[in-house]
């Protein structure tokens, strides 16, 4: 499998530093959070993208793709009761994918739990409608782009939208476009109570790109939680893409995180 690191992992550190330390440490693709660049996607110059993907590739890394889609904006939600909004949703998504492209990039995760949040009184089911909405008007664009989007379930402390795979699965079955996959996260997917394996077995036909963390929010391997069945899991899936480290605190260094979550990665998914 090949390993990649999530590049907010290095706040504060110049983009030069950050690409240098991933690459020494071993990994080979890195997932690149928008807002690290600039929180308006639209901001970033043709120049400006050149040079980031260039700086990577110097480094001999690979830019997989995007993730925090949505992060650091301002009036965009994927499940708003707004027509006009969503409209707004999707024409940013497109230009996400745009710039995905830009950069070498294949695959984009769609979390961003706060712009996806059901509001007051919409059910389950208007929400479906309206993320299918969004998601169908930005197909033809991830087409020409050569770009597959990964939706995300999230945990229940994060999101009240699409908590669980089956309900992300549910998401892709009324999209139905092959560009529209399943993106799986060991944090979230531990929230559902029931064993990660199974998990991964059932969304086989599915997943596009995983995520290696711990439900402390830390890297893996950082609780205690053993993710040698997860591994072997999605080995017997034949499981071909990236297994990424995304962590959500950053202390005690970027450095060591990231040293840490490599050697974790060699021991029990290599």
């Amino acid at each position: 499998m090949k390993f990649a690191i999530c590049n907010e992992t290095f706040d504060g550190w110049a983009h030069e530093d950050a690409l240098s330390c991933a690459a020494e440490l071993g990994y080979t693709g890195i997932e690149v959070a928008p807002f690290t660049l600039h929180p308006d996607v639209r901001q970033i110059t043709p120049e400006r993208r050149a040079c980031f993907r260039r700086l990577a590739e110097s480094h001999g890394l690979e830019i997989l793709g995007l993730h925090w889609l949505l992060a650091r904006t301002e009036g965009l939600h994927l499940t708003s009761p707004s027509p006009d909004v969503r409209a707004r949703t999707a024409e940013y998504v497109i230009e996400l994918i745009r710039f995905c492209s830009d950069l070498g990039g294949r695959i984009m995760v769609f979390g961003s739990p706060k712009q996806r949040d059901l509001r007051e009184g919409a059910t389950f089911a208007q929400g479906l409608d309206r993320a299918a909405e969004v998601f169908r008007r930005v197909m033809p664009a991830t087409e020409s782009a050569g770009v597959t989007i990964a939706f995300e379930p999230l945990a229940r402390t994060e999101t009240n939208f699409i908590n669980t795979a089956a309900q992300g699965v549910a998401l892709i079955e009324r999209v139905t476009h092959p560009n529209f996959r399943l993106h799986l996260d060991v944090k979230a997917m531990s929230d559902e109570g029931r064993p990660v394996p199974d998990i991964i077995h059932e969304c086989k036909n599915h997943i596009a790109h995983f995520h290696a963390n711990d439900p402390n929010a830390r890297g893996p391997g950082t609780s205690g939680l053993d993710h040698a069945p997860f591994a072997a899991a999605l080995r017997e899936i034949g499981y071909k893409g990236w297994v990424c480290v995304e962590v959500f605190h950053y202390k005690p260094d970027p450095r060591e995180i990231a040293s840490a979550a490599m050697d974790y990665l060699k021991r029990v998914y290599a």
